[in-house]
């Protein structure tokens, strides 16, 4: 299975935006292989979550063994190396393209070019990949192949004079597919006699074996049972099990520069493999490591609570089940006076929070309440020290900072040109910079935009959907920290600030969010045997206030006639009930008023 020649060895990715027919030209080129059998064939075979099957989005990547006889009679291997497709996923994405010499950028011939489209294909450049288009979705009605083969050279600058048109549905193309991935992509580099390197571009838990790591050997030779170092964790084992992905796991003894495999060595957590690590023998160490590793940073969080505050420890075996699987998710213990015990938990962006809890619901049947997410922010106290403060109720008083900063993403919004003034109008009223606009096809713009992160990760996304009839399409990427005049909006419930409801806005802005905050709270706190207080604070300030009146009970009822005193009493008696119940009361807040603040009408 592994005595192939490094010469006839050929390692792609397949990049894509959204919805473009990615994962089904995966399954094409698997069944026309005969790597899968017609009758195990399934769509979206390498998806393997019921999340990414709903969804139709790749969120764990998956890799894949083919063996082609090609028409000049030689036998090849091609190795696909799958991508998550989505832009929070965009490191996991860069590593997989470094493990790869060639990539299948695969565009909707109805679609055109979208924004994800162009973020690969940056990537895969940056890596130096060859890059080969394919026009799929030809058989609809409404494709027009000539039209984006001019887009994708306007565009991104490729020839696309030897574009392949394909149907992966249909099954058109596809042998035309396999013949140009043998001649167009080279083959890796002849390197078996260096010291052993292997890069790392997946790893997943396996409650048996471990830590699976999914690899790709650069140079050099590894073999089951040798000892093996990982260069960033420093961590040692020895390998148990070493094979290759086709696509089901095939255990081989030994695999040799150029070829990807998988190999379990009894590794407790993902994060001792993490994505971008370095594999090297243990007594033959290599010079340097594979460039490129950095760390996931996480750039949203929120806080979770259990519903149910029994759940607590389920919660947090939960979490550290998941963490297992997932190294760029953090989380740590959190206290709220309204929710009790849950935790503060970060991710790398809305997509990545929305799976983990769908996860998390589905898979270990937690009930959830999920704060709104917020930003790290960058602050600066009077002594001079910097802190990052990613929860709003922990933000120093205004009175021991100097200043606060906020990050800042660029965003890149694809978008049929009728639709621009109103996607500008919505960057604008975000607070975004305008930076850029590009023509890029007849009737197709650009706009680029410097917006804080906070903006974005509420509703922007849906807005911008909404407003461009779900045909605009966006990428976005972190650049710097900006000094902006925030503030802490404190909201109070009954006299007590609620820290789950606080959020960090923009002194211009706190107005008005505060005064829609309370009003939709209004509606959503149900009411009480006793008045309840609702009021929106900058510090000791109140700037909104609004009360959710009590339910009465009509004491008079009985009284028919009688002298006035009488009714007097009965009212004076329900209002020293009313002042007690006031005092000792507790005030229910049910989970869709935490999530107000996320649906917030920022016009």
């Amino acid at each position: 299975m592994t005595d192939v020649p490094v010469s006839r060895i050929r390692n792609f990715s397949i990049i894509a935006h959204i919805d473009h027919g990615k994962s089904t030209l995966a399954d094409r080129l698997l069944q026309t292989t005969g790597t899968v059998s017609d009758r195990d064939m399934k769509a979206q075979f390498l998806d393997n979550m019921d999340l990414e099957r709903e969804r139709g989005i790749t969120i764990k990547l998956q890799a894949a063994r083919m063996n082609y006889k090609a028409r000049d009679g030689e036998q090849y291997v091609l190795n696909l190396i799958d991508t998550p497709g989505h832009v929070d996923f965009s490191y996991e994405v860069s590593r997989s393209l470094a493990a790869c010499e060639g990539a299948l950028l695969v565009v909707d011939a109805s679609q055109g070019v979208e924004a994800q489209t162009l973020a690969n294909v940056y990537l895969a450049l940056e890596h130096n990949l060859e890059i080969i288009p394919v026009l799929n979705k030809i058989d609809l009605p409404g494709a027009d192949p000539e039209r984006v083969k001019q887009e994708i050279e306007e565009v991104v600058g490729l020839d696309c004079s030897g574009a392949i048109l394909a149907s992966a549905k249909e099954g058109l193309g596809i042998n035309e597919i396999l013949e140009s991935i043998v001649h167009l992509v080279p083959p890796p580099k002849d390197t078996i006699n260096d010291r052993l390197r292997a890069l790392i571009f997946d790893s997943y838990y396996d409650s048996y074996r471990g830590v699976v790591v999914y690899f790709r050997v650069m140079d050099g030779t590894v073999k089951k049972g040798d000892r093996i170092r990982l260069m960033a964790s420093k961590k040692e084992y020895q390998i148990d099990e070493l094979g290759v992905l086709s696509p089901t796991q095939v255990q081989v003894d030994e695999l040799h520069a150029g070829e990807v495999g998988y190999l379990a060595a009894a590794i407790k957590a993902v994060e001792d493999a993490r994505v971008g690590d370095t594999i090297t023998q243990a007594n033959a160490l290599a010079a340097e490591p594979l460039p490129g590793y950095t760390e996931a940073k996480p750039m949203v969080f929120c806080g979770m609570f259990p519903v149910d505050a029994d759940q607590y420890e389920d919660l947090r075996e939960a979490l550290e089940k998941l963490k297992l699987n997932d190294a760029a998710l953090y989380y740590e213990p959190e206290t709220s006076s309204a929710m009790g015990f849950g935790f503060r938990c970060g991710f790398l962006g809305l997509l990545h929070m929305e799976i983990v809890q769908e996860r998390l619901e589905r898979e270990y049947n937690l009930n959830l309440i999920i704060t709104a997410p917020s930003v790290i922010y960058r602050v600066t106290t009077m002594k001079g020290e910097v802190t990052l403060v990613d929860n709003p109720s922990r933000l120093p008083g205004p009175q021991e900072r100097e200043k606060i900063e906020e990050p800042y993403v660029q965003v890149d919004m694809i978008t049929p040109e009728e639709y621009v003034g109103t996607l500008m109008e919505l960057s604008q009223t975000r607070r975004g910079v305008f930076k850029d606009m590009k023509y890029l096809t007849k009737g197709r713009t650009t706009l680029i935009y410097e917006l804080p992160l906070a903006e974005v990760v509420t509703d922007f996304f849906d807005q911008m959907k909404s407003r461009s009839r779900g045909y605009a399409s966006m990428e976005y990427h972190l650049i710097d920290y900006q000094e902006n005049p925030l503030v802490r909006l404190d909201i109070m419930i009954n006299g007590d600030p609620v820290d789950s409801l606080a959020t960090i806005v923009h002194r211009d802005k706190a107005y008005g969010v505060g005064r829609v905050l309370v009003e939709k709270l209004k509606e959503l706190i149900p009411r009480h045997q006793f008045k309840i207080p609702l009021q929106a604070a900058i510090g000791s300030k109140v700037i909104a206030s609004e009360s959710i009146p009590a339910l009465r009970k009509d004491v008079l009822a009985k009284c028919y006639g009688g002298d006035i005193s009488r009714k007097k009493k009965l009212l004076q008696k329900q209002a020293k009930g009313k002042k007690r119940m006031k005092a000792i009361g507790t005030v229910d807040v049910p989970q869709e008023a935490f999530m107000a603040v996320l649906r917030l009408d920022q016009s």
